[in-house]
């Protein structure tokens, strides 16, 4: 299995924004959620990771192809940084795995010949069901 590439440090922007929610006296004073930006197009991500990428159908790759990730739920703004930049090497993980191509397969003749004769002694039991005659 290939390597899965990591976002370079320098294609992300990341924005110190106030967290939603409930925070008390301080929530108003300290910015500590984070909004990571990164542009799948600009990145140095392979042609077909980035393809892959963008046919995800992710809610969080807006029309422009840039990915938009909002982490909030630590009360540290590096905590959060870290959370924003582990997730978004999950998409790209998941973007890099390349699913196996299905074969399809026929059945082998004798689970063909198996499969018949079975159904045929089923139809025998269910003949021999009916009224008996005289």
């Amino acid at each position: 299995m290939p390597p899965v590439p990591e976002p370079a440090e320098h294609e992300m922007q990341i924005l110190a924004i106030r967290a939603q929610g409930a925070g008390g006296q301080n929530v108003n004073k300290v910015s500590n959620a984070v909004h990571l930006r990164y542009d799948i197009g600009a990145s140095s991500l392979p042609d077909a990771v980035k393809e892959r990428l963008l046919v995800l159908g992710d809610q969080r790759i807006n029309r422009d192809g840039v990915v938009v990730i909002k982490a909030q739920s630590h009360r540290s703004l590096e905590m959060n940084r870290q959370d924003a930049i582990d997730r978004l090497r999950e998409l790209i993980a998941a973007a890099a795995h390349v699913p196996k191509t299905r074969r399809p397969t026929k059945p082998t003749r004798s689970s063909q010949r198996r499969r018949v004769e079975g159904k045929v002694q089923r139809g025998q039991v269910k003949a021999l069901r009916g009224r008996v005659s005289e």
